[in-house]
């Protein structure tokens, strides 16, 4: 069987651009310690309002002892619990979602947090919120505090598009 000159060339340039593709996405990984998440948690999602953690008296929002802050939320069809959280500007926020449902999102504008909340698993975000960016995005109230909205980013149904909560942002302090 004989291979046509232009099918070489373009065999060859496959090659390579598979070649470019595949070496960017290994020095991303050493280079900058691009790795995924190896510390996946699970949860059993029939039974997630059992669960010590996700009880509906436990949602919301924990200072914990070293000054970092504890959010726990559930997503849900068609919306998150709790409805109204209060965190500070420029402290660690650590976020733990989790669904007992289908498939959903959570992301803050101005801020890092974007995740994909898998039923049967724990979503953990970790950032630290940056007053001025989240200005840009939300509403500022006369105390000085920013509400932001928060939106489910992955379609979960027909009501999808009432999937919504806010976050008070409280200015540094």
């Amino acid at each position: 069987m004989q291979v046509a000159p232009f099918e070489k060339r373009w065999t060859g340039i496959i090659g390579i651009m598979v070649a470019v593709m595949l070496g960017s996405i290994l020095y991303t990984a050493f280079a900058y310690h691009a790795h995924p998440p190896g510390d996946v948690e699970t949860v059993d999602s029939t039974r997630l309002h059992l669960t010590e953690e996700f009880r509906e008296d436990n949602l919301g929002v924990t200072t914990r002892p070293d000054g970092s802050v504890l959010v726990t939320l559930v997503a849900h069809r068609y919306g998150f619990t709790p409805k109204h959280i209060e965190i500070p500007a420029g402290k660690p926020v650590i976020f733990r979602v989790a669904t007992p449902d289908v498939l959903h999102g959570l992301h803050i504008p101005g801020t890092n947090i974007n995740t994909m909340v898998v039923p049967g698993y724990i979503s953990v975000v970790n950032a630290v919120i940056n007053y001025d960016e989240v200005v840009k995005y939300g509403e500022l109230a006369d105390n000085g505090s920013v509400t932001v909205p928060v939106f489910c980013n992955e379609f979960c149904g027909l009501n999808h598009h009432s999937m919504w909560t806010e976050v008070i942002i409280l200015p540094d302090s």
